[in-house]
């Protein structure tokens, strides 16, 4: 099931970031992105975080899923939790790397 355009347009109005907030669609899923930085992945109507050490004292206890097949386990956040949100993607935004250009043919 893909994700609705709404949930993904709720969930990055609640983040609260210094940041620019963008999103691209992929495969009928969503990549949330925070300057530029990928920072919440969208399926299902689900949002999840990549488990990364930098995100780790705010999410070490939250529930944990895997939003598409053969992916690695990420942390699923709670986007009305917009607080914690807020802080994951402030950190994120500080320590993920921006993705590589991709090579033109």
């Amino acid at each position: 099931m893909a994700s609705d355009r709404e949930f993904v347009e709720y969930v990055a109005g609640q983040i609260a970031a210094d940041a620019v907030i963008t999103y691209r669609k992929m495969f009928g899923e969503y990549m949330l992105y925070a300057n530029g930085k990928p920072a919440v992945l969208i399926c299902d109507n689900t949002a999840y975080i990549k488990t990364l050490d930098c995100v780790k004292p705010y999410l070490e206890n939250a529930e944990r899923g895997f939003p598409y097949k053969n992916a690695k386990e990420h942390y699923i956040i709670d986007p009305d939790d917009r607080e914690l949100l807020s802080a994951v993607v402030k950190e994120l935004e500080r320590n993920v790397p921006l993705p590589k250009p991709k090579k033109t043919v």
